[in-house]
């Protein structure tokens, strides 16, 4: 079993956001970016043919990333990050969920993070974002799920925003017959982006958000994080919350919950859940990652774990430690109840861009996963929870 102590995964993580807020301010966003999101090998990425004839088959899903925080322009191909049109047609990844990010606390760390300081407030003066984006995180959602519409609107037909089981159904069709080779999901990283009023729900659905995490790196007036200093439970705003996303087709996501507010969701859940990026305590034991238990509990929903790309998801840096990580969770829940969440562009070194996962599907042949349980897990499984879960 991996095992990171907590004074290294505090160095780590720390570290990051260091580094990040300083190159912010001596350099700006575009040197922020490259530190924040290193990836490890560049590509071409190459395989056998027989791994690559299966791959290119293949519906490909990856449950999160974090491609809307950056100054990138998405339509190009990038030196930077991992995410961008060219390099998810060439990766062949059908769906994208694209998560918004509205803050993230200075010195944060994966065990113990008070959630008064906020790191993206900088980020966002530096990137030229407008000023009523400075202090509220509502208007960086806005600001960032419109960000994503218009890149579909002027992707000249190179990317579709997903919004309905209609829209996903029909792409589904449109995709081999030479329609859009991309498809984008938004999501909400921590319902602190809603400050604390349920009619900006309303306002984020409209936008075209599907999915939300209600806590990300902090504890906030919905729940506890896995992060953050009291580690409580869901509040009433939350179960609220989660109560009206139900209503309106929007996917619950436990990404980066409390042990509590996990529990409390999903006691208040009554569809099929997700865990959009994570690792699992069986191959890597720290706080971020999920025990057995909460992998059967999510199952048990008819949901999905989304295994991450990161070191401290999966305590190490290669194709090999996903693909590890993955077989654990099937061992323990079985192959429908498994998926991929790479965490690309979030701020944590990967081993490769969104050109790469051809890798991973190496890795999992030889893990001696069938080409069938590969399809599933490569997008089938988070396929099926959107049919199930998306508005009609």
């Amino acid at each position: 079993m991996g095992k990171r102590g907590p004074s290294r995964r505090l160095w780590l993580v720390g570290l990051v956001v260091a580094v990040l807020v300083s190159t912010v301010l001596a350099w700006g966003p575009e040197i922020a970016d490259r530190v924040a999101n290193r990836v490890a090998q560049a590509p071409p990425y190459v395989v056998d043919p027989a791994t690559e004839a299966l791959f290119d088959s293949l519906f490909v899903v990856d449950l999160h990333g974090d491609a809307l925080l950056w100054d990138r322009d998405l339509h190009e191909r990038n030196e930077r990050g991992a995410i961008d049109l060219p390099r998810l047609e060439e990766g062949n990844i059908a769906i994208q969920c694209f998560f918004i990010v509205s803050r993230s606390p200075y010195g944060l760390s994966i065990d113990y993070t008070f959630e008064k300081s906020d790191v993206i407030t900088l980020l966002a003066i530096a990137q030229g974002w407008p000023v009523k984006t400075w202090t509220s995180p509502f208007e960086r959602a806005v600001l960032q799920a419109q960000r994503l519409q218009d890149l579909a609107a002027t992707s000249g037909d190179a990317l579709i925003v997903i919004e309905s089981k209609q829209d996903l159904n029909a792409y589904r069709g449109a995709r081999p017959k030479g329609g859009p080779p991309v498809a984008g999901i938004l999501g909400v990283e921590g319902a602190h982006a809603l400050e604390g009023n349920l009619e900006n729900l309303d306002a984020l659905f409209e936008l075209g958000v599907r999915i939300i995490a209600p806590t990300h790196l902090f504890d906030n007036d919905v729940g506890g994080s896995a992060h953050g200093v009291r580690k409580g439970g869901l509040t009433e705003l939350g179960r609220q919350m989660i109560q009206a996303m139900e209503s309106r087709g929007i996917l619950l996501d436990l990404a980066h919950a409390s042990a509590q507010t996990f529990d409390d969701a999903l006691a208040v859940s009554t569809k099929p859940v997700i865990v959009s990026h994570t690792g699992v305590l069986g191959t890597c034991d720290n706080s971020r990652n999920l025990s057995d238990a909460q992998l059967r509990a999510v199952a048990a929903t008819g949901g999905v774990v989304g295994i991450g790309f990161w070191d401290l998801a999966v305590c190490g840096d290669q194709p090999d430690d996903i693909a590890r990580a993955i077989r654990y969770a099937v061992d323990v829940v079985g192959v429908d109840h498994v998926a991929l969440g790479s965490d690309f562009d979030g701020g944590v070194p990967v081993p490769f861009d969104a050109t790469g996962l051809v890798l991973v599907a190496e890795a999992l042949r030889e893990s001696d996963f069938s080409d069938a349980e590969i399809a599933q897990i490569m997008g089938q499984n988070a396929v099926r929870v959107l049919e199930e879960t998306l508005p009609d």
